[in-house]
C-alpha cells in the first residue's frame, strides 16, 4: 500500500490571486500617493517663495544703500553672513520646484517657481515680488496679475 503525501505550499492559482489583489490595491492607492506628494511639493514651494521673499526684504533692509540681491547666491555665505537661505534653495531648485529670481532694479525683483516636472512634481506655478504677495496659476507661469495664494 502506497502512502500519499501531500506537499505543503501554495498553488499557482493561489499565488496569482494574491498578486492580482496586490495589483488592484496598488492601482487604487498609487494615484492618491502621487497626488499627496504633489500637494506637499506645492506647499513647500509656497513656503520657499515666502522664505526667499523675506530673505530679500532682510537683505534690502540691511544693505546700504538699500538694494535687493543680484541673485539667490547673494543670500548665502560668503556673500551674506549669516546666510538668509540654505545653499540648496540658493541653487534655484528644491523639492520638485525650480526657482527663478530676477533683479528688476535696485528697488524691485521677481521670483517665479515652476514645477520641475509639470503634472508630477506640481501643477501650480508661483510668483512673488517685493510686495511679498505670492500668486499662483495652474499649468503655466504665474505673474503679477494672477490671484494670490489663499491661506
Amino acid at each position: 500500500m502506497a502512502i500519499i503525501r501531500r506537499k505543503s505550499g501554495f498553488t499557482l492559482v493561489e499565488i496569482m490571486v494574491v498578486v492580482a489583489i496586490i495589483l488592484i490595491v496598488m492601482t487604487l492607492a498609487l494615484p492618491n500617493i502621487l497626488r499627496s506628494r504633489m500637494n506637499a511639493n506645492e506647499v513647500a514651494a509656497i513656503a520657499h517663495c515666502r522664505l526667499i521673499s523675506t530673505a530679500c526684504q532682510s537683505y534690502y533692509s540691511n544693505s546700504i544703500p538699500h538694494v535687493y540681491p543680484n541673485s539667490l547666491e547673494d543670500l548665502i555665505e560668503p556673500n551674506s553672513s549669516p546666510a538668509y537661505i540654505d545653499t540648496t534653495l540658493a541653487s534655484g531648485e528644491k523639492q520638485g520646484y525650480i526657482f527663478t529670481y530676477d533683479l528688476v532694479n535696485e528697488d524691485s525683483f521677481t521670483l517665479n517657481a515652476a514645477p520641475r516636472t509639470p503634472g508630477r512634481t506640481g501643477v501650480r506655478y508661483f510668483y512673488t515680488d517685493e510686495t511679498g504677495v505670492i500668486r499662483n496659476k495652474n499649468d503655466e507661469e504665474a505673474g503679477p496679475d494672477d490671484p494670490p495664494v489663499s491661506g
